[in-house]
């Protein structure tokens, strides 16, 4: 037994190493080295082998104690079926790798679960909402094709006066055992009934109005209450409103999708919103109250004198409401642009060259005289009723 690697090496944990430990290592290997994802592989076909084997030893407490006490002379002298003498004929690999990958060995859900009662499947769908809608909550309608169980057969799927009969494949448990030959001998694989597909139950005779399926499709109404906040993308989940589900169990969810409609002016991130206002350039140089549009309706808010373009001005608690309080709200973030105009007529063009003289004129004066603050109202005033 010199030549066999130590089983702890191999799976790359310590002795000191816990089951879930152990069973995460050897799931990185099988993964890496599984024969179906390394076809022709003699290598790692050779590794697989030894990672199994080891995790087959060291996932059982009695066998790891024994491996702990006496390495690999515990089990010398063994039936032969797997490398180094370890016998793997009886040991069944479906359960193994059903228990630790699940589905990407063909497992799935455990034994038991088969034929036991399971959720059904949820339904997604999406509803169309305004910007404002977003921001404040709606309530909306939407109409769906529901599956419903069928009157005729209340849900049986079999003709009335008929019951449906147990499955003689499976004996009712929804599941069937396969064996094949592999490297490590017989391999005992549990899978899915192919005849009633789970259900334990097989219809003969089939209801004339669903089909044998127990459910009728119907067109549907249903209320979608939207929260106050919600985003674009995001869900609202709908108890049992899904696909029925099987074996008594529950139904599924509907997942509404909210697509909100892009608006004209603002934009949003988070809970705080964004616009943009376009100011005159009297209004800019002078200063004055100005009407910016918001969520909840027009406010006033005053310039200063002065304000230069790409000003950011900030609205609180005029953003979008928190979903999980909907009394606290973000804010609108605004930027003001100032309009400088383009298409001017000649008096207009001399009144500016006045303006622009007045203050920037050849000789700095420290102190205008009243003449000149007069005159500077003057062409100021001209300039207002232009350009404002």
């Amino acid at each position: 037994m010199a030549d066999k690697r130590d089983y702890y090496e191999v799976l790359g944990v310590s002795k000191g190493a816990s089951d879930s430990e152990i069973k995460k290592a050897y799931r990185v290997l099988a993964k890496k080295y599984h024969p179906d994802t390394n076809p022709g592989d003699a290598e790692a076909e050779k590794k697989f082998k030894e990672a199994s084997e080891a995790y087959a030893v060291l996932s059982d407490s009695e066998k790891r104690s024994k491996y702990d006490q006496f390495g690999h002379a515990a089990f010398e002298g063994g039936a032969g079926g797997g490398a180094g003498g370890f016998d793997f004929s009886g040991m069944d690999m479906g359960d193994i790798f059903g228990d630790i990958f699940g589905d990407f060995f063909g497992g799935g859900r455990s034994r038991s679960s088969y034929n036991g009662p399971s959720k059904g499947a949820n339904i997604r769908t999406s509803v169309r909402i305004t910007f404002e809608e977003a921001c404040f909550g709606v309530d909306k309608e939407i109409e769906l094709n529901l599956k419903e169980e069928c009157e005729n057969c209340h849900g049986s799927g079999a003709k009335p006066g008929t019951n449906p009969e147990t499955c003689h494949k499976c004996g009712g448990k929804g599941q069937a055992v396969f064996t094949q030959q592999s490297l490590f001998g017989m391999i005992r694989n549990v899978q899915t009934c192919p005849d009633c597909r789970g259900k334990g139950k097989i219809v003969k005779d089939k209801c004339p109005d669903c089909y044998g399926s127990g459910y009728i499709t119907k067109k549907k109404k249903i209320q979608v209450s939207i929260p106050a906040g919600i985003d674009d993308g995001q869900c609202v989940r709908i108890r049992d409103k899904g696909e029925p589900g099987e074996n008594g169990g529950p139904r599924g969810d509907l997942l509404v999708e909210v697509v909100v409609s892009r608006h004209n002016s603002f934009q949003r991130e988070d809970y705080n919103i964004f616009s943009t206002v376009p100011i005159s350039y009297a209004r800019a140089v002078l200063g004055g109250d100005i009407r910016i549009s918001t969520v909840d309706g027009d406010v006033i808010y005053t310039v200063k004198p002065g304000t230069q373009t790409n000003t950011k001005v900030r609205l609180r608690g005029k953003g979008v409401p928190t979903l999980r309080n909907k009394q606290v709200r973000g804010d609108h973030y605004v930027t003001l642009v100032v309009q400088v105009p383009t298409k001017l007529n000649s008096e207009q063009k001399e009144l500016l060259r006045q303006f622009d003289e007045a203050l920037n004129g050849p000789d700095v004066n420290y102190t205008d005289s009243k003449e000149e603050k007069s005159k500077k109202k003057k062409i100021l005033k001209k300039i207002t009723e232009y350009f404002d």
